[in-house]
């Protein structure tokens, strides 16, 4: 796969691999060569960071591709997805979350891994100040929920979170 991805053209190859995203044997050889020869294609340095994730590269190069995603494109919801969900220090991951949050308001998911990750942190560390974030979060996104269900789970899970105690 590498040896035909160094030769390919790298719009080509990006079609070409379409149909194989979910296969990080082939996404990743095929990516490392179209970003190698679009360094500032955000979305090429994303979907190349996602597979390095999924086949457990670690942290720090998925969080430095994402850093670079970002530097290409401030605008790329995926990237700074990435870069919150490679911080290994779960204080720091929450921090970034919320950045995440701030940058995207609407962005359910980054709420949703905000709320996740502040109630990880409150439960691990006994810190009600998470606790109170996650709350916090959990009803604001209970607040847009526009299903049942998902208005339900969410209310099941902030009164389980009210009842606490740290």
């Amino acid at each position: 796969m590498k040896n035909l991805s160094a030769a390919a053209d790298p719009d080509a190859l990006v079609a070409a691999s379409a149909a194989y995203r979910d296969y990080p044997e082939v996404v990743i050889p095929v990516y490392e060569c179209v970003v190698a020869a679009r360094p500032q294609d955000a979305q090429a340095i994303v979907v190349l960071a996602n597979a390095y994730w999924l086949t457990g590269r670690g942290s720090e190069v998925v969080g430095g591709l994402a850093v670079r995603a970002i530097a290409a494109d401030a605008n790329n919801r995926g990237a700074w997805h990435l870069w919150a969900l490679s911080e290994s220090d779960p204080r720091e991951r929450v921090a970034r979350w919320q950045r995440v949050a701030a940058q995207f308001p609407a962005d359910q998911l980054a709420r949703a891994a905000l709320a996740d990750n502040a109630t990880s942190l409150a439960g691990a560390e006994h810190d009600p100040l998470a606790l109170d974030l996650a709350v916090r979060t959990y009803e604001q996104l209970w607040a847009e929920a526009s299903r049942d269900e998902e208005r339900k789970a969410l209310e099941e899970t902030i009164t389980k979170l009210k009842g606490w105690t740290l």
